[in-house]
């Protein structure tokens, strides 16, 4: 049962992202000074970075649920603020160090770790509700 409930985190981690990224679609791309095509999006098509992210997405679950069972946190409050902490406190200033170091505009600092520490809190508060 714990293999559903990290794929169902995962999945809610990752249909957050999808809302995300498409409510802040222009300005990431701005941001981010990738290729776009006549229509403004990406001009990479490639399947890719989806079938990444959705690996992804299962790992951070995976582990998340493995430190959820060791600290036995246990209910959605807890899965909640344990993963805003840990988007917050280790996602989130990993991405400011590397974009920094890369002078990545700050505006993607605010995309990107949003995503991080919002999709975190999201992934512990489905974690937390088994």
């Amino acid at each position: 049962m714990e293999l559903f409930n990290v794929i169902v985190a995962a999945a809610a981690g990752y249909a957050f992202g999808a809302f995300w990224y498409m409510k802040w679609a222009k300005e990431w791309i701005a941001a981010t000074g990738i290729a776009v095509d006549a229509d403004g999006k990406p001009a990479n098509k490639s399947v890719t970075p989806f079938i990444m992210a959705g690996a992804a997405m299962l790992v951070v679950s995976g582990m998340m649920r493995h430190i959820f069972g060791m600290a036995g946190i246990d209910t959605i409050v807890k899965g909640l603020v344990s993963g805003l902490g840990l988007g917050a406190f280790i996602a989130l200033p990993w991405i400011v160090i590397n974009y920094a170091y890369a002078d990545r505009p700050r505006a993607l600092v605010y995309i990107d770790g949003g995503y991080a520490v919002i999709g975190s809190a999201i992934i512990g508060a489905v974690l937390g509700l088994f």
